[in-house]
């Protein structure tokens, strides 16, 4: 292997962040000058993935970043953590589930706060996708730009997503309900105990089930900017989508 070559295939392997400062000579040549038969560069490549994930991004939290953007929409519904739906179980027969019904819309409120607070999070994220990510993801499923960002951040985005939910939790008093429930279970028989870390797992289960919804959004945005070339609402979209459209 050449000195050249060895460099061309190691400069791939670096965020694409990292490789718009080399020679565009040079990047045209990272994965063989041009994508087999469509004459794709590594640029467009790259650049229309960022894009599409950019819109996918976009997309989501101005969906869910709205009065009842996860409460209003079934699909994205925060469900109460099991525990509470099974004390549920023992209340609503009595007509004693109120606090938990306020419980699951407060814990959909906070998310609908949290979303758009991570706009810039989701958005950095991006920045670590590579020239042979961009190429893997352009041959890969309908959904692969999406699970590349899941697989990538999902750990990070939830450590920091979690105080965002939190505050969020609390300015819209659903911890305190928490709290609130857990003493109405006291005078309930056989009722299950919330236990100690009650607020914790709801923040958690919020968080969970938010990244979800976000990420939902994300795959659709994907599959129809894939599917659909009306969706292709700039021209790298254009130009990197409608390489691969068969």
């Amino acid at each position: 292997m050449t000195d050249r070559r060895a460099f061309i295939l190691g400069a791939a392997a670096f965020p694409l962040v990292a490789c718009e400062t080399f020679d565009p000579s040079v990047l045209d040549g990272v994965l063989g000058g041009q994508d087999g038969a469509n004459g794709l560069s590594a640029f467009e490549a790259a650049n229309g993935i960022r894009a599409a994930l950019d819109n996918g991004v976009g997309n989501a939290l101005a969906n869910l970043g709205i009065l009842n953007g996860f409460l209003g929409n079934d699909t994205v519904r925060i469900p109460l953590p099991k525990i509470l739906r099974d004390v549920q179980s023992y209340l609503a027969p009595v007509g004693a589930d109120g606090l938990l019904v306020e419980l699951q819309t407060q814990l959909n409120r906070g998310a609908e706060k949290a979303a758009p607070a991570a706009k810039n999070i989701f958005l950095d994220a991006v920045r670590g996708l590579t020239i042979t990510d961009a190429f893997d993801i352009l041959r890969g499923p309908d959904n692969a730009a999406t699970e590349y960002l899941r697989g990538r951040t999902s750990t990070g985005l939830a450590e920091l997503f979690s105080p965002i939910m939190e505050n969020a939790l609390n300015g819209t008093g659903a911890l305190k309900l928490v709290d609130d429930v857990s003493s109405q279970l006291n005078s309930v028989p056989f009722a299950p105990n919330l236990g100690a870390d009650a607020r914790r797992d709801l923040v958690d289960h919020g968080v969970d089930y938010g990244l979800r919804g976000v990420f939902h959004f994300i795959g659709e945005e994907e599959k129809a900017i894939r599917a659909n070339p009306a969706k292709r609402t700039s021209e790298i979209l254009r130009r990197v989508f409608g390489a691969y459209d068969a």
